[in-house]
């Protein structure tokens, strides 16, 4: 067996219709996981399933809303009885918001809770008690650069990421001797579509410009690729990271260490 491998292992990734979420499932379904796909956009999800699936991969959509506890707990059930068990969940489903707390409204904070904590309390929940009883299993959760330090208007962004790494820590303390493990990944600038709309709808005409501007914050000079985010979430979810777990790891082209 090739190391990083995922083979017969169940996978779900949250969000995985588009962006990082797409990437992961995969770079998870090449390491010969059985990938499946929740997502609130089941037309992207589906579109996932079927770029994995004509390349020998196994993979499957489901549409789920993240911030209703119900949804989760029913697919989780349902790939249970499908398959057995509950390997991974990568908890990815999440959004953004710009604003400082002058300029973050009700609204927009309750549905960032919702959906970066809720969401994230809810796809846990779904999959613990399966791993309980397996006596193992692997929780990835996405954060952010944000859960740790202070970033320019992103007042509400950063309280949610914040959330999912302490909650990180807490469940991987006190699920620590059944078996299971729970990490972080915290990226800095990942380009994916919502960069391009947001540099479109804010910027127009000045896209190319203002795209180098937000790169060359990254000390390295330049955004992530999904991608890259996926093969540090397959190496965290693989045996070879078995003695790791309370752990938060940065991928931001040194913005947190080398900017502080």
């Amino acid at each position: 067996m090739s190391s990083f491998s995922l083979d017969g292992k169940t996978a779900i990734i949250t969000g995985g219709g588009s962006g990082i979420g797409e990437s992961i499932a995969k770079v998870f379904a090449q390491a010969r996981a059985d990938v499946r796909i929740l997502d609130l956009d089941i037309d992207g999800a589906r579109r996932v399933a079927n770029k994995i699936t004509p390349d020998g991969g196994m993979a499957r959509a489901y549409k789920v809303d993240v911030t209703v506890q119900e949804d989760l707990l029913k697919v989780c059930n349902d790939i249970t009885g499908e398959d057995g068990r509950i390997d991974v969940a990568v908890c990815n489903a999440g959004i953004a918001h710009i604003g400082t707390l002058e300029t973050t409204d009700e609204e927009d904070f309750d549905k960032l809770y919702n959906v970066n904590i809720k969401g994230v309390y809810n796809t846990m929940r779904g999959v613990i008690g399966q791993m309980k009883k397996q006596r193992s299993g692997v929780i990835l959760n996405m954060a952010s650069v944000a859960a740790e330090i202070g970033l320019p208007d992103r007042f509400a962004y950063s309280m949610t990421k914040a959330a999912v790494l302490n909650m990180t820590y807490t469940v991987a303390r006190d699920f620590v001797d059944y078996g299971i493990r729970c990490n972080a990944i915290s990226p800095g600038r990942v380009h994916t579509p919502f960069v391009d709309s947001y540099l479109k709808n804010n910027y127009p005409g000045k896209e190319d410009e203002m795209f180098e501007k937000l790169a060359k914050t990254q000390p390295i000079g330049r955004m992530a690729k999904p991608e890259e985010i996926a093969h540090l979430a397959l190496y965290l979810c693989s045996d070879e990271a078995s003695f790791i777990t309370g752990s938060n790891y940065a991928i931001d082209g040194g913005f947190v260490k080398l900017n502080t």
